[in-house]
C-alpha cells in the first residue's frame, strides 16, 4: 500500500481571535536543542509568526492569519530535516480543567507565601503587646502586613471575586459573596486601623481565609481528577486520526471526527481503532481492557464487530464504519461517566436548596450582629469585627461540599470497578435495596454462545467447519469460529439467510447450518430431550457429519456474586422469559430458591410491582432489550454493557465485563456513601449550630473564624474520600475470593 496522504487543512482551527492555529506532535526530537532547530527553520517561512516548541510534551504549536500560509510546506521543510509530525490535540475539557488547577495552584502559591510572612509579623505584635513593642514598630509591622496582603489578596482571591460579582450581576447570591465580602471587610477595616495607629489589624485573618479556601478548592479539584483518572484513559484511548480508504484504495489520513457509517478504514497493528465498525478484511487480536473491562486479547476477523479505542495488536483490519463521531461505544461511556459525575442527586439538591437560602442568612445574620452590639454600647470597630467573624464563620462551604464531594467520589470508584452511573439519584436508590432480581439470559449467562461438545468433534472437521462459518455473521457461526480463532477462511462460501452457508472443499460441498439443511434433522432431534437448554448447529461434508451443540455459559463469577449477595442478607430472585426447565436448572446451580420462568415483560413488570407493595425495594438486573419495562418499574435497575444500545438502556448503572461482581460492589459502594453523605451533612449543620451562636456572642475574632469554616469544608472533603473504600475492599476481596476457586 502506498503511504496515507495526511490531510492538513481538516486539523486546522480557528480561534476566537481570528487566528488559525495547527497542534503536531514531533516525533524525532532528542535533546532541547532541538527546539532552537526546530524554530528556527520555521521562522523564516513567509506568513508564520508564531512557532513554539514544549519539549515535555513534544508539542509544536503553530498560530497565523494569512491564508496564504503553506501549512505542508511547513510539514515537508521539517520531514527533510528528520522531523516526523502528526496531530496532536488534547480534550478541550481536560484542557480547561488543567488551566483550573493550574490557576488555583498559582492562587494558593501566593496565599500561603503570603500568609507565612504577614503571620510572622503578626506573631511579633502580638507578642509585643505583652511586653514593650511601640507604637511606631507596630505600626511599621502593620503597614508591611497590609503591604503583603492586598496585592496577594488581589491576585489569591481572583476565583472567588469573580465568581461573586457573577452572582451579584445576575441578580443573585452564592457562596462566594459573603466570602468575598468577609475578605473585603477584613482587608478594608485593616486598612483604616493601621492609618488611625490601631492596635489591631486582621491582614492576617484576611490572607489565612483566602489560604484555607484555596487549599480546600484544591483538594476539591484534585479529588475530582482522581475520580476522573480512568476517563482520561478512556480519553486517551480515543484515537485522534484515521486512515480512511477511498473507493480504489487510496489511504488519506483524517481527523476520525469527519468517519461516516460507511467509510472503510484500515488499522495496522498498534493502532487504536478510531470508531465503532464490522471487520470486512484481515484477523487479528483486539486488546478492549479499558472499554469492556475484560483482560483478556480479543480474536477477531472477518463479520465481527470491533470498538472505537481498542488497540489492534496482530494483524492489519480493514473495517467499515458502524459508528463515528460521538456515536460509538467508548462515547456511551464517557457520557455517562460525566452524567453520573455531573448529575444532581436528591441530597444535591436538597443541600443546594439550603444553600442558596443559607447564603441570605448569612448576611443577614451578619447584619444583624452588628446592629445588636452597637446598641448594646460596643464600638464601631467591635460590633465590626463581630459581624465580620460572622460572615466568614457561617459560610455555607461545608454543607454545599458535603453531597457532591460523596457522589464524586463514590461514582468514580464505581467507575473504576467498572460501574457506569446513569441516573442521578442511583446511588441513593442502590443504597435502599434489599431484594436483587436477575434475568437469566444475558445476565446471569454470558450473551454469546459456546460450543459445549468441542471435545467430541474430530478436530480437522472442526476446522472447517469453523473456516466456514467465518463466512457468516449468524450468532451460533461465530461461536463456533471462536471455537478455532486459527481456522483459515473457506474460500467461495455462499450464505442462505436463515438457513446456513455452504463452500466447495476438496470436491465435495460443505455444509453448516440447521440441521434440515444438513438434512440431519433425526440426529437432532434426538439430542433435544437429553438437554433441553442447548441449540445444535449442523455440519456435513460429504459423508463426514458433526452437530456443534452450543450453550449460554454461566458469567465467570456467577455462583460467586449470588452467595455474596445472599449472605449480605439480600433476597434474591430470577425473573426470566425462557422456559422453567432452563430456569430451573440455572437456579439449581446458583442455589437460588426463589424463580420464575416463561415470564412475559408484562408478567416481570408485574412481579416487581408485588414486591414493591410489599414494602419491599428491588434492584432489577437485567439485559435492557425485553427487559427494559421491568428495568423502568424496579426501584433501581442494572444492565450489562454488553445489552441493548446505551443509548436505549433504562437502567439507572450500566456495568462492564463478563462478571456479576459490580452488582454486588455497587450496593456496597451506595451503602457506605449514603451514610457518609448524612454523616457530612450532620457535621455541616453541627458546625453551623455551634459556631455560629460563639461568632454571634463576640468570641471568636476573624481569624478564628476562617480557622474554623475552611477547616470544616475540608473535613468534610476528607471524609468524603472514604466512600472510595469500600468498593477497593469488595474488589480486592471478589479477586481474592475468584484465585482461590480452582
Amino acid at each position: 500500500m502506498n503511504a496515507p496522504v495526511l490531510d492538513h487543512e481538516a486539523f486546522v482551527t480557528r480561534g476566537k481571535d481570528g487566528a488559525l492555529r495547527f497542534d503536531a506532535a514531533i516525533e524525532g526530537m532528542t535533546c532541547a536543542a532541538c527546539i532552537g532547530e526546530i524554530e528556527s527553520a520555521l521562522r523564516g517561512l513567509p506568513g508564520l509568526p508564531h512557532a513554539r516548541v514544549n519539549y515535555t510534551n513534544r508539542r509544536l504549536a503553530l498560530e497565523w492569519r494569512e491564508e496564504s500560509f503553506d501549512l505542508a510546506g511547513a510539514f515537508e521543510r521539517l520531514r527533510r530535516m528528520g522531523y516526523r509530525l502528526r496531530p496532536f490535540q488534547l480534550a478541550e475539557g481536560e484542557q480547561e480543567e488543567q488551566e483550573a488547577s493550574k490557576r488555583l495552584l498559582r492562587c494558593l502559591a501566593v496565599a500561603a507565601f503570603a500568609a507565612m510572612n504577614i503571620m510572622l509579623l503578626s506573631v511579633s505584635v502580638w507578642v509585643g503587646q505583652v511586653s514593650d513593642i511601640d507604637a511606631s514598630t507596630r505600626d511599621m509591622f502593620h503597614g508591611i502586613s497590609g503591604l503583603i496582603a492586598l496585592p496577594a489578596a488581589a491576585f489569591a482571591g481572583q476565583p472567588f471575586f469573580q465568581s461573586a460579582f457573577a452572582a451579584l450581576r445576575g441578580r443573585r447570591l452564592n457562596m462566594d459573596v459573603p466570602i468575598s465580602l468577609g475578605v473585603l471587610l477584613a482587608l478594608g477595616m485593616s486598612v483604616f486601623e493601621t492609618l488611625a495607629h490601631a492596635e489591631h489589624a486582621y491582614f492576617d485573618s484576611a490572607i489565612m481565609l483566602l489560604t484555607f479556601l484555596l487549599l480546600g478548592r484544591f483538594l476539591d479539584a484534585a479529588m475530582r481528577r482522581k475520580t476522573r483518572a480512568v476517563a482520561a484513559n478512556l480519553a486517551a484511548l480515543r484515537a485522534p486520526i484515521a486512515c480512511r480508504l477511498s473507493p480504489d484504495g487510496v489511504e488519506t489520513v483524517v481527523p476520525a471526527r469527519q468517519l461516516r457509517r460507511g467509510d472503510r478504514i484500515l488499522v495496522r497493528p498498534g493502532e487504536r481503532l478510531p470508531a465503532d465498525g464490522a471487520i470486512v478484511s484481515g484477523a487479528s487480536e483486539l486488546d478492549q481492557s479499558l472499554i469492556t473491562g475484560e483482560t483478556a486479547r480479543r480474536a477477531v476477523s472477518r463479520g465481527d464487530i470491533a470498538y472505537a479505542g481498542s488497540l489492534n495488536h496482530d494483524g492489519a483490519l480493514i473495517l467499515t464504519v458502524e459508528a463515528a463521531g460521538g456515536g460509538t461505544l467508548l462515547d456511551e461511556i464517557e457520557r455517562l461517566l460525566e452524567k453520573a459525575t455531573a448529575a444532581r442527586s436528591r441530597y444535591v439538591r436538597f443541600a443546594d436548596r439550603v444553600s442558596q437560602f443559607y447564603a441570605p442568612v448569612v448576611h443577614i445574620a451578619a447584619l444583624c450582629a452588628f446592629v445588636l452590639w452597637l446598641l448594646l454600647g460596643a464600638s464601631i470597630h467591635d460590633a465590626l469585627v463581630t459581624a465580620i467573624a460572622v460572615l466568614i464563620v457561617t459560610c455555607p462551604c461545608a454543607l454545599a461540599l458535603a453531597v457532591p464531594a460523596v457522589q464524586v467520589v463514590a461514582s468514580g470508584a464505581l467507575f473504576r470497578e467498572g460501574v457506569l452511573l446513569n441516573a442521578a439519584d442511583a446511588i441513593e436508590r442502590f443504597a435502599e435495596i434489599d431484594t436483587v432480581v436477575f434475568d437469566k439470559t444475558g445476565t446471569l449467562t454470558l450473551p454469546h454462545p459456546q460450543v459445549v461438545n468441542g471435545a467430541e468433534i474430530d478436530p480437522q472437521l472442526f476446522e472447517l467447519a469453523a473456516g466456514l462459518a467465518r463466512s457468516s455473521t449468524h450468532p451460533l457461526a461465530r461461536a463456533i469460529a471462536a471455537g478455532r480463532p486459527d481456522a483459515p477462511m473457506v474460500a467461495g462460501a455462499t450464505e442462505e439467510q436463515g438457513q446456513g452457508v455452504r463452500a466447495p472443499w476438496e470436491g465435495e460441498e460443505a455444509r453448516l447450518g440447521s440441521p434440515i439443511y444438513c438434512g440431519l434433522e433425526t440426529e437432532a432431534a434426538a439430542l433435544a430431550p437429553l438437554d433441553p437448554d442447548v441449540s445444535v448447529v449442523a455440519f456435513r461434508h460429504g459423508d463426514r457429519r458433526a452437530l456443534f451443540q452450543l450453550r449460554q455459559m454461566l458469567r465467570p463469577d456467577a455462583k460467586e456474586a449470588i452467595s455474596a449477595l445472599l449472605r449480605e442478607g439480600f433476597r434474591v430472585i430470577i425473573l426470566s422469559g425462557d422456559r422453567p426447565a432452563a430456569v430451573a436448572a440455572i437456579a439449581r446451580s446458583l442455589d437460588v430458591a426463589d424463580w420464575r420462568g416463561g415470564l412475559k415483560p408484562a408478567d416481570k413488570v408485574e412481579q416487581l410491582e408485588a414486591m414493591r407493595g410489599d414494602g419491599r425495594k428491588a434492584l432489577m438486573v437485567g439485559d435492557g432489550m425485553n427487559d427494559a419495562p421491568a428495568l423502568a418499574s424496579a426501584h433501581a435497575s442494572m444492565s450489562p454493557v454488553d445489552a441493548a444500545h446505551l443509548t436505549q438502556a433504562a437502567a439507572d448503572a450500566v456495568f462492564l465485563g463478563e462478571r456479576l461482581s459490580p452488582v454486588a460492589t455497587t450496593l456496597k459502594v451506595s451503602r457506605r456513601a449514603r451514610r457518609i453523605m448524612v454523616a457530612n451533612l450532620a457535621l455541616s449543620v453541627l458546625y453551623n449550630a455551634v459556631a455560629a451562636p460563639l461568632a454571634m456572642l463576640g468570641l471568636l475574632t476573624p481569624l478564628i473564624a476562617a480557622a474554623a469554616m475552611s477547616g470544616s469544608s475540608m473535613l468534610v472533603t476528607l471524609n468524603a474520600l472514604r466512600a472510595g473504600g469500600a468498593a477497593r475492599v469488595v474488589s480486592v476481596a471478589a479477586r481474592a475470593d475468584s484465585e482461590a476457586k480452582p
